[in-house]
């Protein structure tokens, strides 16, 4: 005998379909307008390299992902050895580093690397000296000798001959440089080859180099903390990272003999003598100009010329695109110097060159 409640499903289930049968078909224009518009598809780009421009390139990534939020950007600060190896292997979708690639690096890289400047920046020499927090000036001659070993306490007569106004200590000058590969050793070496002859025959300037004295920290921040906690230090970072720890920063003699403290404009100053040429990279150090901060760099983004896949392709060339144009206000408020007008002209070509699938990425920007 049927249940009474199976007997109810059963009614139940015949008005249902009953009902159903005498309903319209929804149209194409009903369903289409029912439906949600098809969201974009997310892309997630991958970068790694450089530990200078760190700070901007993670604002970068969080302001752009507010405008595109289809668009996720992943980038890990590992030095700018690190970029290159892993733009060369092709485990990241771009590379970042202060140092432009040697021929020998560019050859191992399976197809055309772009170099494109994204920003300039300063790197600043570091100290922690209670005696005197503030006011140190140093000629490049004098930084290389400490580097080298043969200046080992800070009332050094060269250094008090400079700074006759501080009381400086006789204490014991304790040298902090980078333990990994490094765009900001590459720039600060390529300094001190440029003032110092024994430096330059001795050491030499790279991304690594064998450092003749002190200790090794990892990263711009390892060397801002190293110096942070360490009574008496000296070490180079890039600037933002001083001003964010609240380190002393030195002022350096540059090429007309004026010490200058690093700042966005000095640094400015620095690249508006030099014209970049068709490889979009070039040194700024000791370069000419009263204002010129000595030790100021560019900094680059490593961007294969033919995306392999169209989709992370087309996203990244428009990212780099936003980055030259929008991206460029939120450089200054982080310490770094926008890049002038007539290098975003040149980077604007470079970027018309991508392309992915064959075809070019931004045709009509």
């Amino acid at each position: 005998m049927i249940s009474r409640r199976l007997i109810f499903t059963l009614i139940a289930g015949a008005l249902a379909v009953g009902g159903c049968s005498k309903k319209e078909a929804p149209t194409a224009a009903t369903t289409s307008a029912a439906l949600p518009a098809k969201p974009p598809e997310a892309v997630k780009l991958n970068g790694a390299g450089a530990t200078f421009p760190f700070p901007l390139y993670s604002k970068w990534s969080d302001e752009y992902h507010k405008q595109e939020g289809s668009v996720q950007i992943n980038y890990q600060s590992i030095g700018s050895g690190g970029g290159i190896r892993q733009i060369v292997a092709g485990t990241v979708d771009f590379g970042a580093t202060d140092a432009p690639m040697s021929a020998d690096e560019e050859k191992k890289a399976p197809g055309k690397l772009l170099h494109i400047p994204t920003t300039l920046g300063a790197v600043a020499v570091a100290y922690q000296l209670a005696e005197a927090p503030s006011g140190l000036k140093l000629g490049g001659d004098v930084l290389a000798d400490i580097y080298l070993g043969k200046i080992t306490k800070w009332n050094d007569a060269r250094i008090k001959k400079d700074n006759a106004d501080l009381k400086l200590p006789a204490s014991e000058i304790r040298v902090v440089g980078r333990s990994d590969g490094s765009g900001t050793t590459a720039v600060f070496t390529d300094y001190l080859s440029a003032i110092s002859p024994a430096w330059s025959t001795t050491v030499g300037a790279g991304k690594s180099v064998k450092w003749p004295v002190g200790l090794g920290a990892k990263g711009n921040e390892g060397v801002a903390g190293q110096v942070k906690s360490t009574p008496g230090s000296i070490g180079y970072v890039e600037l933002s990272y001083a001003l964010q720890t609240g380190l002393s920063v030195a002022a350096v003699r540059n090429q007309a003999g004026n010490f200058i403290t690093p700042s966005i404009d000095a640094v400015t100053a620095a690249a508006e003598g030099i014209d970049l040429p068709d490889s979009l990279h070039a040194s700024i150090v000791n370069a000419k100009g009263d204002k010129a901060y000595p030790i100021s760099s560019y900094t680059y983004l490593l961007v294969y010329q033919d995306a392999k896949d169209v989709a992370r392709g087309q996203a990244l060339g428009k990212f780099l695109w936003w980055a030259l144009h929008d991206g460029q206000k939120y450089a200054a408020p982080l310490n770094y110097a926008p890049l002038p007008a007539k290098v975003v002209t040149q980077v604007e070509a470079a970027l018309k060159q991508l392309r992915a699938g064959g075809k070019p990425i931004l045709t009509a920007p």
